[in-house]
């Protein structure tokens, strides 16, 4: 109940920012390292947010079939998994500032290696070894938004970062949709692979941008008060074997979910070039709304479990997400199917907020990092097997098999999560 009212609350900042920004900001007091490390967020965001919608594309020009991306996005989470831990121990010992260095030197080079590197095996062990350095940044970045700043403002900071991130994210689909059609106004004809290139590079160079801000940062970022907010610190030092008898029953169907959208998500942008035929400037308006659909449903959620509950919510979500896969299916109509893909993004975007808030509301304090941290890993390594599934399943079978597969899978998913937790569903009253 708690985080569903904090939800809400932030609901109403985020109303109170766009009437007064300058009078939001003030009023939070945020700290010159807050901003530092926000610059250095804003660049790595924006320009990996451009990476992720444009990569898989590019394989796809250089006629990397559905199996091979699959198997190349199954090998970078799995990176991610393998370097977590190690990650988090290195963060006890030497701090976060210079892993952070580590990842805004490595992330950007290895994402540029990976373009010009197209040997099918290399691209695999590149994925890999670029999972690991991005594992870098999902370990050091939640402690380093606590160390700069306080208990106060840090629920603001959370989403003021988060907020410019899907900002960013929306801009760079924009970019990448028109970019090819500038070239050209410009008299610049180039093949569509060599756009892209172009475009992932200055991607990277974005992300680089980011180091240094890093650079400036200069408290030590290992404090003990900050290391308790990294659930894979936690996991590394505490007995995670033993495990709260609520997630014992939550992680068969969250794992269940994370599988679905590891299934369909990395493909979107596949599915909509090869199986419909759009354009790369159609497809980067589609992500770019998405985002914008996503941003705006995201307000929505807190109301939603107040009137139909936590778990009840969290069904409906994972059920109309369901229907939206599988009318995907079933549809060649490309003004239908980008509806459908756009009521999938929503859906499955609403479902997150809750699920991570039931783990929280039902299991103590004291174990939160941990079952975090359990969720965590248990979702990379599904993620990474369903993703390298569904490349070789696509590439064998078609999109419209599979994806309804997946849209079954989704109803199971969600089945279980009501047969597992409903019983001991709770509703928010709504406020008169």
């Amino acid at each position: 109940m708690e985080q569903i009212l904090q939800a809400d609350v932030r609901s109403k900042q985020g109303i109170s920012f766009w009437r007064n920004p300058r009078a939001w900001l003030q009023d939070k007091k945020l700290s010159r390292g807050f901003w530092i490390f926000f610059t250095a967020a804003f660049f790595f965001d924006f320009g990996f947010a451009i990476y992720y919608f444009l990569f898989n594309l590019y394989l796809l020009d250089l006629h990397f079939n559905d199996r091979m991306i699959g198997l190349v996005g199954g090998a970078m989470m799995l990176g991610s998994v393998a370097g977590m831990l190690p990650a988090g121990m290195l963060a006890r010992k030497i701090g976060l500032r210079p892993l952070l260095l580590v990842c805004f030197v490595a992330a950007p080079l290895l994402g540029a290696l990976r373009l010009v590197v197209m040997d099918e095996r290399a691209q695999i062990g590149l994925a890999f070894v670029y999972g690991l350095a991005m594992c870098l940044w999902a370990v050091c970045f939640l402690p380093a938004v606590a160390r700069v700043t306080t208990e106060e403002n840090r629920t603001s900071a959370f989403s003021l970062i988060f907020s410019v991130s899907i900002g960013t994210s929306t801009l760079g689909g924009v970019v990448c949709g028109y970019l090819p059609q500038w070239l050209r106004m410009a008299g610049l004809e180039m093949q569509p692979a060599g756009v892209k290139r172009i475009l992932l590079l200055v991607s990277c160079g974005i992300a680089a941008l980011g180091l240094f801000a890093v650079l400036r940062i200069r408290q030590p970022l290992h404090e003990n008060e900050m290391l308790r907010h990294v659930p894979a610190l936690e996991l590394a030092t505490r007995r995670w074997w033993v495990l709260h008898p609520f997630l014992l029953r939550f992680l068969p169907p969250m794992v269940l979910w994370t599988a679905v959208l590891s299934s369909f998500t990395p493909f979107a942008n596949v599915y909509l070039a090869r199986e419909l035929h759009v354009p790369i400037l159609r497809i980067g308006l589609i992500f770019s709304v998405a985002q914008v659909v996503q941003f705006s449903v995201g307000l929505l959620t807190p109301l939603l479990f107040r009137v139909l509950g936590m778990v009840n919510g969290i069904v409906v979500t994972q059920l109309l997400t369901a229907m939206a896969i599988a009318s995907l299916a079933a549809t060649h109509n490309t003004g239908f199917a980008v509806a459908l893909y756009l009521g999938y993004s929503a859906m499955q975007w609403m479902s997150s907020p809750g699920l991570y808030n039931l783990l929280m509301n039902r299991v103590p304090d004291e174990e939160r990092s941990t079952a975090s941290a359990m969720m965590m890993f248990c979702n990379a390594l599904a993620g990474a097997g369903a993703t390298a599934g569904a490349g070789i399943l696509f590439a064998d079978f078609g999109y419209p098999r599979v994806l309804v597969g997946i849209a079954v899978l989704a109803v199971v998913a969600a089945m279980l999560l009501r047969y597992l937790i409903g019983p001991q569903d709770f509703r928010v009253p709504l406020q008169p």
